[in-house]
C-alpha cells in the first residue's frame, strides 16, 4: 500500500489552542449538562452561557492494489474549556438553548459530509475540500447568528421554539449523513 497524502486538518482556526485539545463530539442522545461547560464567564458579558463548538475534519488519500481510496472523517465538536455560565442564572431552558447551538454544528458537518459524497474531486482535491469546508463554516456562522437574533439569545420564547423545531427537523433531515 503507497500512502500519497494523509493531511490532518482541524479547522477550526485555533489549530494549537491547548483549549480546542479537550472536547466532545455530538452524539445522539447524549445532551450538554452544564457541568460541560468549564470556561470562566466573560466578565462584562450580559449572556447567562456561551457554547464554543465546531467542526473537525481529517481525510487522506492512498492507493491499495492499484486503486485509489479517498476517506475522510467529519466531526462537529463542543468545546468545554471554551464554553461557559454564569450558574446563578441558568435555567433548563438556556441549556437547551445552548444545545441548539451545538446541534446547528452537527447539522453543518452532515451538510459538509452529504457535499463530500457529493462532490466529484480533481486532482486538486486540497483546494476543493478547503473550499467545501470554507463554505460549510461560512453557513453554519450565519446560520448560529440567524438563531441568536430570532430568539433573541433565548429571550424570545416563540422565536426560541420554531428554532429548534427548525433545527430538530433538519437533523432528521440529514441523518444519512451522522
Amino acid at each position: 500500500m503507497k500512502l500519497f497524502t494523509t493531511l490532518l486538518l482541524v479547522l477550526f482556526g485555533f489549530f494549537s489552542s491547548e483549549n480546542y485539545s479537550e472536547k466532545i463530539p455530538w452524539r445522539a442522545p447524549d445532551q450538554l449538562t452544564w457541568a460541560d461547560f468549564q470556561g470562566v464567564p466573560e466578565g462584562n458579558s450580559s449572556y447567562v452561557a456561551s457554547t464554543n463548538s465546531g467542526l473537525s475534519f481529517s481525510y487522506s488519500y492512498s492507493e491499495r492494489n492499484g486503486e485509489r481510496i479517498f476517506e475522510y472523517t467529519i466531526q462537529s465538536n463542543f468545546y468545554p474549556k471554551l464554553s461557559w455560565y454564569r450558574p446563578e442564572a441558568a435555567s433548563e431552558y438556556i441549556l437547551k438553548h445552548e444545545q441548539t447551538h451545538f446541534d446547528i454544528s452537527e447539522l453543518h458537518a452532515r451538510i459538509f459530509r452529504k457535499r463530500m459524497e457529493e462532490f466529484n474531486f480533481s486532482d486538486n482535491r486540497k483546494e476543493e475540500i478547503r473550499r467545501i469546508y470554507e463554505t460549510i463554516e461560512t453557513e453554519r456562522k450565519i446560520m448560529q447568528d440567524r438563531y441568536d437574533a430570532e430568539s433573541d439569545h433565548s429571550k424570545n420564547e416563540v422565536g426560541e421554539h420554531v428554532w429548534r423545531n427548525f433545527v430538530a427537523a433538519q437533523l432528521k433531515a440529514y441523518d444519512a449523513w451522522r
